[in-house]
Order: C-alpha cells, then sequence, then structure tokens
C-alpha cells in the first residue's frame, strides 16, 4: 500500500511531509471526495477539509474558501492528489499561525493511531449500517448468535475481525460471489484461519468493484475503524444500487427520448441514473430544481417531499411543504416513508447536515420499492442478448474490474465508454510498466477537443506495440470510437502482459528469461504430477478443465490444507461442474489471488480467464518465502522452468487474444 501511494507522490520533498500511515489515510478521504464528485476542484475543496485535524478543527468553511480564493487564481481546475496534499499543507502553517506556534493542537494531525485523519467515526452512518447487517444478516444461522448488534456500542467492529460478518455482506450484495463453504466458521477461529477469512474478503471485495487500495488484512486485525465502516458502506452501496442499470429495471427506458439518449444512460455511473431518475419523478411533480448530488440539494427536504408524494401520494402530509424549520420537515419526510415501508438509512438530522452515503442510501432504497416507472414497457432489444453478447459482457466486467483495483485517479463504471478519452487506459499502462507514459503529450479529462482524445488514444496504440502487443488491425480511433472487440482486445493482452511481469520480477533474482504461457501451462503441470496426482492440463481451451478437478489438485498442490475434498463433487453434471467452479474461485482468493472471472468461465473454459487464473494461483506459490527458497533450489537441480523455451508460445498453450 505504501508503495502504491509513493507512485502517486512522485516529489520527494512532498513524501517526507507525511508518515506512510498519514498518506493512506489522506488518500482514502481523497479517493472519497473524488468518488462522490468525479472531479476534484478549488472549489469542492473548504467543504470536504472540515475532517481535517488542524484545517478542519481550526478554520471555517469561510475562512477555507477565502484562503484558496487568495492563494489560487483558477478555482474551477482540478485537483490532483499531490495538489491536494500542498493545499492541506498551506491549508494547515496559515492555520497554525493563526493559532500561535504555541497552540496545543498546532501539531500535523497524525499523533497516535487512534486520531488519525478520519478515524473518527460517523456515529449515524455506523447505526444506519449496522441496522442494514442486522435486517439482512439477523436469520444467517452462524451470525444469529452475535445479531442483532446494537448501533450504541463499538461491538460492529469486534464482530467483523473474524471476517466472517463481511463475507457474508458481500454474498447479500452481490449473490455468489463467494462460496460459503471456502469461509472459516468455527466458533473460535485460530489467527491463520482469520487471515485466509480477511483475505477472502478483499479479494472479493475487489471483485464486485470496492476500492480497497488502502486496506490489508493488518487492518482488520488491528481493528482500524475508519477503513472497515469504509468498506461496509462501499460493499451496502453496491447492494442498494444493484438494480440501477437497464438489464435489471428495463423500465428505466423511459428517462430517455432516443437511441443517443439511451447509450448515454448505459455508460453512467449508477448513481448517477439515481440522479436522472430522481429528477424524472421530480419533474413530475412540479419541482423546479435539478438535483445535482445526495447533499446540499436535498439537505433543505423540498426535494425529498416532492419525491415521495409523487411517488406514494397515498401517503402525504399536505403540511410538510408549508413547514419553515428543515428539522422538523425532515422528520415529516420520514414518516412519509416510513409509511411506505422503507427502511431508516438515517435521520432527520442527517438530511438536513446533507450527509451525501446516507442521502444515497435512502433514495436507493426508495428506488428498489416503488421506483414509480411504467411496468408496461416497450420491448427493448439489448435485454435479450446472444451468448456473444453474454461473454462480451462477462469480459468487460472482469477488465473493468481489474483496471479500477489498479488504484488509478478515475473509477470506470463503463469500460466502452470510460476507455474513450485515452486517458484511462494510459494510466493503466503507466500502473502495469511505470513511467513508459509520455505524460507532457497527454491530456487529461475533461477533454473538450476531439483530436486531444485520439492523441492519447493514439499514445496507447503506440506503446502496446512498444509492448510487443498483437495490435494489427487496431488504430487510435478505433478506441475514441468505442470498437467493443478491438478494446477487449487490448485489455485482455494488457492484463495478461501484467501478470507475466508480476511472474518475471518474482523469478529475476534466479535468472532473467522472460515467463511465457507455455511456463505457465507446464508449472501448472508439474505441480499436480509432483503431488502425486494425474490431471493434466493440455491447454488453456482444454475442455475437460470444466469440471474443476485439475484446479482443486493445483490447489492442494500449493497449499496442502486449503481444499475440504469432503466438499468436491465428481463434476459430472452442469451443477456439479458449477458447485466446483464456485469453490475454486472463493478459495483461490482465501490464498492470496487477486481474479476477476465467474463461475462459468471456468466451466465454459474460457482461455484468457483460464490462463489469469493459473497464472495467478502461480503467482501467490511463488511469492511464498519458503516455496520461493524449494523453487530456487529445484532450478539449480534443472527445474523445468529454468530450460524451459523462451519464444512466443504456439496454439497449444494459448490462442491470440485478438481472434
Amino acid at each position: 500500500m505504501a508503495g502504491y501511494v509513493g507512485i502517486l507522490v512522485s516529489d520527494p520533498w512532498l513524501q517526507n511531509q507525511f508518515t506512510q500511515v498519514e498518506l493512506r489515510s489522506l488518500k482514502t478521504h481523497f479517493l472519497s471526495i473524488r468518488r462522490e464528485l468525479g472531479r476534484v476542484t478549488f472549489v469542492d475543496l473548504p467543504s470536504r477539509m472540515s475532517k481535517l485535524k488542524v484545517v478542519g478543527d481550526n478554520l471555517t468553511e469561510e475562512e477555507r474558501a477565502s484562503f484558496l480564493l487568495e492563494s489560487y487564481s483558477n478555482m474551477d481546475e482540478e485537483v490532483d492528489f499531490e495538489v491536494f496534499l500542498r493545499v492541506y499543507l498551506k491549508m494547515q502553517a496559515y492555520a497554525n499561525a493563526r493559532m500561535g506556534s504555541g497552540a496545543k493542537n498546532s501539531s500535523a494531525f497524525l499523533k497516535a493511531a487512534t486520531t488519525t485523519l478520519l478515524h473518527t467515526i460517523s456515529e449515524s452512518e455506523k447505526a444506519s449500517y449496522v441496522a442494514h447487517i442486522n435486517n439482512y444478516l439477523g436469520q444467517d444461522e452462524f451470525l444469529k448468535r452475535w445479531l442483532p448488534i446494537d448501533p450504541s456500542t463499538n461491538d460492529l467492529f469486534e464482530i467483523v475481525k473474524d471476517g466472517v460478518l463481511l463475507c457474508k455482506l458481500i454474498n447479500v450484495a452481490v449473490p455468489g460471489t463467494i462460496d460459503e463453504r471456502a469461509i472459516n466458521t468455527k466458533r473460535v477461529l485460530n489467527p491463520w484461519e482469520r487471515n485466509e477469512n480477511h483475505t477472502l474478503c478483499l479479494n472479493s471485495a475487489k471483485a464486485i468493484g470496492c476500492t480497497v487500495v488502502n486496506i490489508g488484512t493488518q487492518d482488520f486485525i488491528e481493528g482500524r475503524r475508519h477503513l472497515m465502516l469504509g468498506l461496509i458502506s462501499q460493499i451496502i452501496k453496491i447492494q442498494l444500487l444493484a438494480d440501477l442499470n437497464l438489464k435489471k429495471t428495463p423500465q428505466l427506458v423511459e428517462l430517455v427520448d432516443d437511441s443517443k439518449d439511451m447509450e448515454e444512460l448505459m455508460s453512467l455511473a449508477p448513481e448517477k441514473i439515481l440522479l436522472r431518475w430522481m429528477n424524472f419523478q421530480l419533474k413530475k411533480g412540479g419541482y423546479k430544481k435539478t438535483v445535482t448530488n445526495f447533499s446540499s440539494d436535498v439537505k433543505d427536504g423540498d426535494a425529498y417531499t416532492c419525491l415521495l408524494n409523487v411517488l406514494a401520494p397515498e401517503h402525504s402530509n399536505p403540511s410538510t411543504l408549508s413547514i419553515k424549520d428543515p428539522l422538523q420537515k425532515a422528520k415529516l419526510i420520514l414518516e412519509h416513508a416510513d409509511r411506505m415501508g422503507c427502511k431508516r438509512y438515517l435521520t432527520p438530522k442527517d438530511i438536513v447536515d446533507g450527509s451525501p452515503n446516507l442521502n444515497l442510501a435512502f433514495v436507493a432504497h426508495i428506488f428498489q420499492l416503488r421506483n414509480g416507472l411504467s411496468s408496461q414497457t416497450k420491448q427493448i432489444s439489448f435485454v435479450e442478448t446472444s451468448p456473444d453478447d453474454a461473454q462480451v459482457s462477462r469480459e468487460e466486467t472482469a477488465f473493468r474490474l481489474w483496471i479500477n483495483s489498479l488504484g488509478n485517479s478515475t473509477y470506470i463504471d463503463n469500460v466502452f465508454e470510460d476507455v474513450r478519452n485515452g486517458w484511462v487506459l494510459l494510466e493503466a499502462l503507466d500502473k502495469v510498466s511505470p513511467g513508459i507514459v509520455n505524460w507532457k503529450i497527454a491530456t487529461k479529462p475533461p477533454i473538450k477537443m476531439p483530436f486531444r482524445k485520439l492523441e492519447n488514444c493514439n499514445q496507447v496504440v503506440k506503446i502496446g506495440k512498444q509492448l510487443k502487443f498483437s495490435l494489427v488491425n487496431i488504430a487510435g480511433n478505433d478506441i475514441v470510437q468505442g470498437n467493443k472487440k478491438l478494446i477487449l482486445a487490448f485489455l485482455w493482452q494488457l492484463m495478461r502482459y501484467n501478470i507475466l511481469q508480476l511472474l518475471k520480477n518474482l523469478r529475476s533474482h534466479s535468472h532473467k528469461k522472460e515467463i511465457t504461457d507455455a511456463d505457465i501451462l507446464e508449472w501448472a503441470n508439474k505441480k499436480v504430477r509432483d503431488a502425486g496426482m494425474h490431471s493434466r492440463m493440455a491447454s488453456f481451451k482444454d475442455k475437460s478443465l470444466s469440471d474443476g478437478i485439475f484446479f482443486l489438485e493445483l490447489l492442494r498442490s500449493v497449499e496442502p490444507r486449503v481444499v475440504n475434498w469432503s466438499l468436491v463433487t465428481k463434476g459430472e453434471n452442469d451443477g456439479q461442474k458449477k458447485m466446483n467452479a464456485t469453490y475454486i474461485i472463493s478459495i483461490a482468493r482465501k490464498l492470496g489471488c487477486s481474479i476477476f472471472m465467474l463461475p462459468e468461465d471456468i466451466t465454459e473454459v474460457n482461455q484468457k480467464m483460464i490462463l489469469t487464473l493459473a497464472a495467478s494461483i502461480m503467482y501467490w506459490f511463488l511469492k511464498q518465502p519458503v516455496e520461493e527458497r524449494r523453487e530456487v533450489s529445484d532450478n539449480e537441480n534443472g527445474s523445468s522452468l529454468e530450460t524451459m523455451s523462451n519464444s512466443t508460445i504456439d496454439d497449444t498453450a494459448s490462442e491470440s487474444s485478438t481472434e
């Protein structure tokens, strides 16, 4: 994690102003602002810096705004993480100067682990998330001995320390993500078993779209409450926004007038679709303003009053709009929501304070309960997808989640739309091969001039060729135009290059040879063979892999205790094959493999995802200190990996990704 922050903070002087823990905390705060707003400018900072030690405690929002106006000429300019850190240091110095050098709290914000930035927990958010957990997991056989949790206590943070609750919460958000057979659910877990649960949780959270670049298993062990609450918040948000897409809720087509608007709607982030839906309903009720956020635009209660009157007029209170006291109005709004059957995600004070997370949760739950859209919708052609479309959708999901896991400054919601300006791909390339991008000729979003997007994409293709990607039929304009097939081909080669480089770097101490797909294939077969088992993988498209037995034996060969063979089926029919596939993915993540695939990728033998699975297991194995020494010893005795060909592999191992 520290290394990741270091990549973003290139100025040595700036790095030296903070400890790594401080940088992690500031990074978490900055990313949360970016996730909420999409783009951070100087205008956004005064209200968003209230939680920072010294700056938040000793300067009012007006004073912070005045300081920025005097210090920076263009308040609409976008702020990156380094600029954010510089602003914070300058503002902290300004606050200290105003208080006097002898002030008690004029020191840096980090005094001890318990006072780090954002370590102050929002009690309202905690209470809301506890209520959600009690509601959705209260009847779980394993958890019911601890649930319901009392929101007035800190019991939540003790219960999540064994990792079980968070694993189960992930399955509530995205059912089937974790095979519960892989969760360690003994009443008393030893440190090893807890660590496995934490690892499974974090890798699975990444696989559903959570940002976990600043969270590690040690944070669970040490009980870092702000990080735990942040992860819980992301998981619950994913659950509440799950229906905000055209596949799950085709009635959303009502929000658009033509095919162009339809394409735009399909590319929007779920929270943006939620805002569009809210404004669509508000327009019906004659509301004149446009709601652009779940904070300042809803805190007066007028938008909520109108929205609930449109969706549930039978429960309305005519006096609500005439109430002048915002707190009293918020109370009546929540009473209206209660009569509709909405769960309580926030209090009247949370509405008045403009809590963005809780207001978003509230509106998302209203949408789930009663979206007010027509049940009689015209036939939508894209809802019925062909097998090829389903495969494209699965690959898009895998590559999107992988890109987001890299920790880029831009979080993407739709690969085919969000890579078209080239910036996301340049960031991904720079993460995979640091220093390879010429940032001097790159243009950062928002990009108004089309030729700047083309310049970015041309550099993407140029770098791809430099990395020896197969790009015979790909040009920068294909990316700008959103050519799905060619974008997927490029991303697959980028992901493959990344894992091969990771493997190469792990083995650089013993030899300089490149790791190829063929090396991975031979390594996997050798591990299974040396463990005394008889399965074999002829290639990454070997149809016999569909029953999952080979990968279960491979996982057993690298960590004998990880597979419970009493839970493994023979893989003789589709149902048994899927059970094995879900188990494979979960126990691989439990070991520490970061993989972005679905059970269908195994049962249907998707050779791209099969390769990444084998490579991820190999990468995990080679990182283990004891096993690494054993591998070095094997190489000295003439290991097959050492003597393998370094040439490009043939079709028996993998086919071209552009096919």
